[in-house]
């Protein structure tokens, strides 16, 4: 049995609001471009809840006080090309310091499975948490294929957040890696014959970019 213990789903009321608008096919596409940005802004919280802390001394108006701040390397987001980078922006809004990789998959139309065409990488990468992030999680082939690829790079620590998943697809990021961990919005019901997620919110990537 697969361990959902990997597996958080980011519940908070304006979360679920912000998500019953984006599934809409009526929202426009810069509607839909800054909700994923919210979305994301909102699931990173969870996301980096357990990022470590050091202690700082700082100078307030009144005295001196032990505070805390993040410590160790900057993050590094890595967005699926295209759609993951609908989340970038929302993410940097909660740490502006994060450095940025690009890893570019498609989809095969008719095996569904993925393929990388392009891999851009900040230096000592190997040295830093990483969150993978794209929208859709549908069959997993694309966001595993993403994780592999970075597990040979030397990567220890990754996260996935989407925004919306479909149980195939968490079944088979966390077959394929012991110790990733996904964050997402929702769990749908499941794929349908063309590898879509159900009910979803259709393709992420032609709706932020306004393309077909």
């Amino acid at each position: 049995m697969t361990d959902y213990e990997r597996v958080t789903v980011v519940d908070h009321p304006m979360v679920q609001h912000k998500l019953s608008k984006l599934r809409s096919k009526d929202t426009s596409s810069k509607d839909f471009r800054d909700l994923v940005r919210e979305l994301a802004l909102f699931e990173g919280y969870e996301a980096t809840r357990d990022l470590a802390l050091e202690d700082v001394e700082v100078e307030t108006p009144i005295c001196k006080t032990t505070c805390k701040q993040v410590s160790g390397k900057k993050m590094v987001i890595v967005p699926i090309l295209r759609a993951g980078l609908g989340m970038v922006e929302g993410i940097q809004e909660l740490m502006p310091s994060t450095f940025v990789g690009h890893l570019g998959m498609y989809r095969d139309p008719e095996t569904h499975e993925p393929h990388e065409y392009y891999a851009k990488m900040p230096d000592s990468i190997a040295q830093r948490d990483v969150l993978v992030v794209d929208p859709m999680l549908a069959t997993g082939g694309s966001a595993s294929a993403a994780i592999q690829y970075l597990r040979r790079q030397g990567v220890r620590n990754i996260k996935l957040m989407v925004l919306v998943a479909a149980p195939e697809g968490i079944e088979a990021v966390l077959a394929a890696d012991p110790d990733v961990r996904i964050f997402t919005c929702a769990i749908d019901e499941g794929l349908n014959d063309a590898a879509y997620i159900v009910p979803g919110l259709g393709d992420a990537g032609d709706r932020i970019f306004g393309t077909k």
